[in-house]
């Protein structure tokens, strides 16, 4: 019994991992809350968890994309590793915070303390941009041991109009000027 038990867990892992992933979706059914908890949950020791999730760029700047499944799953995670299951309260939580929702944390380089302070983002789909509903830029960068500042930056943006499986491009620009700062193409297809 005990192996029939683990051949049905091992056989339910391989597929996730083998098929193509879901979509980005506004709104999580009930099945997709119980996959992001699973996920989180039996990631608790994986050390890539959350690959999918993230997007390093060429010049060492990085994206962390924040969906509503990756939300729910990250939540599940944390719960596992303090030993603990999420309650029902936390993940409602986490499913109505992330709904209809598309976070970016966007971790970038300058030569100045507050150099990010007027950046302001936005997301390109097709020909058509979509404005940040949430835009939090770090007004005290980070200094490195190389003498530059590392800011962590928060965009936010509605889902409704981003294709759930296409390809989008993060657009920030330096303001009053509109200086481009920053494009970056974060392909959706890779995560749910």
């Amino acid at each position: 019994m005990r192996a029939a038990a683990l051949a049905a867990v091992v056989g339910v892992l391989a597929g996730a991992g083998a098929r193509p992933a879901a979509a980005i979706l506004p709104a999580l059914t009930p099945a997709e809350v119980r996959e992001a908890v699973d996920l989180g949950t039996q990631a608790m020791t994986q050390e890539d968890f959350g690959e999918e999730w993230h997007v390093t760029l060429p010049d060492g700047e990085e994206i962390v994309v924040t969906t509503p499944f990756s939300r729910l799953a990250t939540a599940a995670r944390q719960a596992a590793l303090k030993g603990e299951p999420l309650a029902d309260k936390q993940r409602d939580e986490h499913v109505v915070r992330g709904r209809g929702r598309l976070q970016f944390l966007v971790t970038m380089y300058g030569k100045q303390v507050d150099f990010a302070k007027w950046y302001q983002a936005t997301l390109r789909v097709g020909d058509k941009d979509i404005k940040a509903s949430f835009n939090q830029n770090e007004r005290t960068g980070l200094r490195l041991p190389d003498g530059r500042f590392a800011a962590r930056n928060v965009y936010v943006f509605p889902l409704e109009g981003v294709p759930p499986r296409g390809t989008v491009t993060l657009v920030v620009r330096q303001l009053p000027e509109q200086k481009e700062i920053l494009r970056a193409a974060v392909d959706l297809g890779k995560m749910r």
